[in-house]
């Protein structure tokens, strides 16, 4: 995918063909690879077959970016980079503003000629190709991460290490507690009221009315075919260990565990804050809350104690509302459940035992949000708490899910928020 968008625009008394967007997908081998500076080549000319190669033509898109230099307006950029973890094997990042700086004419590898423009992109915006590259490094060798404290928080209990940086000041790291990516509940799931499994033989498939899992789902299941999830529910029935179908099942997704670099982070003013060196695609899973379940009856709770606990606290609107489909296109979601809102007993500390969950700030414009999902036992005011992204999410973003509207309940426990969101509700 690639192109370039253009309109009519209006100069004084003059009216003029410019450019507006350009998507450099890689198409033309010679593309430069700069992240402040683009060399993209123009549009035309470049075919498969070697009888409908010809030089490109000052027409439309090309003639546009031409307009576009000497009316020096500015030209959003979509940056196309190869990405085996993509499903077309390519990802696309918006790269901000540019301008083009000068054009001229290249003979190709093909033998054709080929229009070429020079883009600079406009300072003080937020990196978009650059950070991808830079995290995309860190992956391939996590050493040439800068400023860490801690190679692996889990110490090898995730598949993938969790990195802890520090790039704000002398903090050494946060409070001793021990890593576990379990819950600990108040006696054994084996003793819990079992689940109810599927008999598919092989994996679950949308709109079968003999899938018990997809039954217990309303009727279809919850993901789609990448794993992502479609719309918020009360509680998401994953298949577990009592189906029969295989591991390989689209509605087994939040059990298998974490699958993006993350690092844990010094903010600047919320102690530490969990970020992700991948991309995240909205619905997309992020990680559970673990820890211990709690007794709230037979347990003080100190200050400190209460920093690191789960309760289901109503967490606004958006996120109860949150619907895949709509979310991606920044449309409202007409998807309302027909089931209103109802808090969970279950409680749960991640002060002495936890995972990268318990580093997530609050904000009141959150990026994730919870779902309680099922899959290991059939008691749903126990559930997991299973945390997916609300749009999608850049890479080195701070990942944020919203605490809870304050209540009656909760008010003497209220704290002030640091949030910075434009929508903050000033308390949560």
């Amino acid at each position: 995918m690639g192109g370039i968008d253009y309109m009519s625009a209006k100069f004084g008394a003059d009216e003029d063909s410019v450019a507006i967007c350009i998507v450099a997908a890689g198409g033309y081998e010679n593309e430069d690879d700069d992240t402040d500076t683009l060399v993209y080549s123009g549009s035309g000319g470049n075919s498969r077959n070697t009888e409908e190669r010809h030089d490109q033509k000052l027409e439309r898109g090309n003639l546009a970016l031409e307009r576009s230099m000497h009316r020096k307006n500015e030209i959003r950029v979509v940056r196309g980079f190869k990405d085996p973890a993509m499903v077309a094997g390519k990802i696309y990042i918006y790269d901000g503003l540019y301008k083009i700086q000068e054009s001229w004419t290249e003979r190709t590898k093909f033998g054709v000629n080929c229009f070429k423009y020079r883009l600079q992109r406009e300072p003080g915006q937020r990196d978009g190709a650059a950070i991808w590259k830079m995290t995309q490094r860190w992956i391939q060798d996590p050493s040439t991460r800068g400023r860490v404290i801690l190679r692996d928080l889990s110490s090898g209990i995730e598949s993938i290490p969790v990195c802890l940086v520090n790039e704000v000041d002398h903090e050494k790291g946060p409070g001793q507690f021990t890593y576990t990516n379990q819950v600990k509940y108040l006696r054994p799931v084996s003793s819990m009221t079992p689940m109810q499994g599927c008999g598919c033989q092989s994996v679950c498939l949308p709109g079968d009315a003999n899938c018990a899992c997809g039954q217990h789902n309303g009727g279809d299941l919850p993901y789609s075919s990448s794993g992502v999830l479609v719309c918020r529910k009360p509680i998401v029935y994953e298949c577990g260990e009592a189906c029969h179908c295989t591991l390989n099942c689209r509605n087994r997704v939040s059990q298998k565990g974490i699958r993006f670099h993350f690092e844990v982070f010094r903010t600047a003013n919320r102690g530490w804050g969990l970020r992700c060196w991948e991309p995240i695609r909205a619905g997309a899973f992020i990680c559970e809350y673990t820890g211990e379940v709690i007794d709230e009856l037979k347990v003080n709770l100190d200050d400190s104690e209460d920093d690191y606990i789960f309760q289901t606290v109503c967490p606004g609107e958006k996120t109860l509302k949150w619907n895949f489909g709509p979310e991606l296109i920044g449309e409202q979601s007409t998807y309302v459940s027909a089931e209103e809102f109802q808090p969970l007993p279950i409680k749960i500390s991640a002060k002495k035992m936890g995972n990268v969950s318990r580093f997530m700030n609050h904000s009141c414009s959150p990026n994730v949000f919870w779902q309680p999902v099922q899959y290991n036992h059939g008691d749903d005011k126990h559930p997991h708490i299973m945390f997916f992204a609300l749009n999608h999410i850049a890479p080195m973003t701070e990942l944020t899910y919203d605490y809870g509207v304050v209540g009656e309940e909760t008010s003497h426990r209220a704290k002030t928020c640091l949030c910075g969101s434009l929508t903050c509700r000033g308390l949560f």
